[in-house]
């Protein structure tokens, strides 16, 4: 009796086994598959480059006018009487690198023109008028100044709110000016003498200090409005040789210490961006068939 009970036990476990194992294996085969690999790291191309230009105009200035004459002294009680400048315009561009969030620097190069000089002098001819005043000489010069600016800036961003960056910043450079239409008209005692210099080019160093903000248009684009104090040196005008009456010996002229308020808008695009590499678009491996009882 104990025998048979024992066999009849065996008999359901090696029933219950050949059942479950089919069963077993079909629960195994529809595991899920392993999750796929994590996606590389994005790219980031151009790093902080950037590429700028800029117009604007600027309120010149000439401190004071030098006058030499060649060959000799100048004469008695000789003067300058007035001196004006117009204002400049200027446009240009250049390259830079955004360092970090709060420094950045750039080489920029411009181009400055529309300003016209004019200056008097005066000196006594010995010469009195009838009234007792004197009898005086009076020349009137005037010439076109232009110039190309390359300059090396550093700048510090002061914090960006609601897309606006306020900045400071400043640079060195050189100044390369042309003197042309140079000419001198006679006045005065020195009636009907006219002179012409030849075009002058003058390399002087630069300096500038500015401030100004910046506004995000797009993550890669800034547009920027600022002032410059711009400080230019100094410019050889040439020497004056007079054709007729008016002149005994030629007289050379500098401009001495020309500033420029300037104003100017400007634009800045980034070329650094973050691309995400490409991959493969993740296929699940089909599983095994299955047969179904």
């Amino acid at each position: 009796m104990r025998r048979t009970k024992l066999s009849a036990l065996a008999r359901s476990l090696t029933l219950i086994a050949s059942v479950a194992a089919p069963c077993l294996a079909q629960a195994a085969d529809l595991l899920p598959p392993l999750p796929p690999e994590p996606l590389p790291p994005p790219i980031e191309v151009g790093g902080g480059w950037y590429l700028r230009g800029d117009v604007g105009v600027g309120a010149t200035q000439v401190d004071k006018i030098v006058t030499t004459q060649v060959g000799g002294s100048l004469p008695g009680g000789y003067r300058i009487e007035q001196k004006s400048i117009s204002d400049s315009y200027f446009a240009g561009g250049g390259v830079g690198y955004q360092f970090n969030a709060f420094l950045r620097g750039d080489i920029s190069a411009e181009y400055r023109g529309g300003a016209h000089l004019g200056f008097t002098d005066s000196a006594f001819t010995g010469f009195v008028l009838p009234d007792g005043s004197p009898y005086k000489s009076i020349d009137n010069y005037t010439a076109n100044l232009s110039s190309v600016v390359v300059m090396a800036n550093g700048y510090v961003d002061l914090g960006t709110w609601y897309g606006v960056t306020p900045y400071v910043g400043g640079g060195v450079g050189s100044a390369f000016h042309h003197v042309s239409g140079f000419s001198d008209i006679g006045a005065g005692a020195a009636s009907g003498g006219f002179g012409v210099a030849p075009e002058k080019h003058f390399t002087n160093f630069a300096w500038n200090a500015q401030a100004g903000f910046a506004y995000s248009v797009t993550p890669n684009v800034k547009l920027e409005v600022g002032y410059r104090y711009m400080n230019l040196g100094q410019a050889k005008l040439g020497t004056i040789n007079c054709f007729n009456a008016g002149c005994n010996l030629p007289y050379s002229y500098s401009a001495k210490e020309i500033t420029s308020h300037d104003v100017k808008i400007g634009m800045r695009w980034l070329l650094g961006g973050i691309v995400a590499p490409v991959v493969a678009e993740y296929q699940p491996e089909p599983g095994p068939l299955v047969r179904k009882y």
